[in-house]
Parts: structure tokens; sequence; C-alpha cells
């Protein structure tokens, strides 16, 4: 697993959720593909070693819708103690599927020329 911690936090969906188990336990959870798949949909995971990583705080995954049109996307989990013993987590969604990408715009403005007035 890599380390990286300089990311610039980009635009998506972000959820945050508290959970009574300790994070330790959630992080066993997020990492270990056996208990992964228990509450991912089949599939799900595009390649399950994941993209980065900081032991106990944070697991990126490239993951990928289980419909149609199967678009790709990052998802980071982050872990964070609460004060009742539980863990804070928190998801963060974004879409890097490259069909999402706009193609790139002309040099010129493809306006029809105009006249100028003498």
């Amino acid at each position: 697993m890599t380390q990286e911690t300089d990311r610039e936090p980009e635009a998506g969906l972000t959820l945050e959720y508290v959970l009574d188990a300790a994070p330790e336990k959630v992080w066993r959870a997020l990492t270990i593909g056996a208990l992964r798949e228990r509450w991912l949909s089949a599939g799900a995971t595009v390649d399950p070693v994941p993209l980065a990583s900081i032991e106990g705080e944070e697991v990126r995954y490239r993951m990928r819708d289980d419909m149609p049109p199967f678009l790709e996307s990052e998802v980071t989990f982050q872990l964070r103690p609460d004060e009742a013993g539980g863990t804070r987590l928190t998801i963060v969604h974004t879409l890097t599927d490259v069909r999402l990408v706009s193609a790139p715009k002309p040099a010129n403005a493809n306006r029809p020329p105009l006249m100028r007035a003498a």
C-alpha cells in the first residue's frame, strides 16, 4: 500500500457516517477483501489493491458501478475515532470515468464570420 498525503481535494459526493464499531474493526472491513465483499456489491472494486492508503486513517479504491453505463470512480474512505469510542466514516466519491471528460475546445470560436460596417 502506498501513502499519499499532499493530494488536492477534488469535487465529489461526500457522505459522513457515525458507526458504533471501533476504528480498527472498520479498517479491517475496508481493507480485507473477504470482509469488504460482504457490504459492497460483487465486483464493485476494479482492482482489490488500493490506489492509496494511510494505515488506519484513509484508503482509496477505483470502483465501478454495477449497472449500465458502468461508470468508474475513485472512492476514498476516511476514518476518525469519535468521542464515544466509535468511528466517524467519511466517504468521498469522485467520478473519474474517461467518458465524462469533455472534448477539447477548438482553437477558433466556430462562429460565422461577421462583416464590419464601413
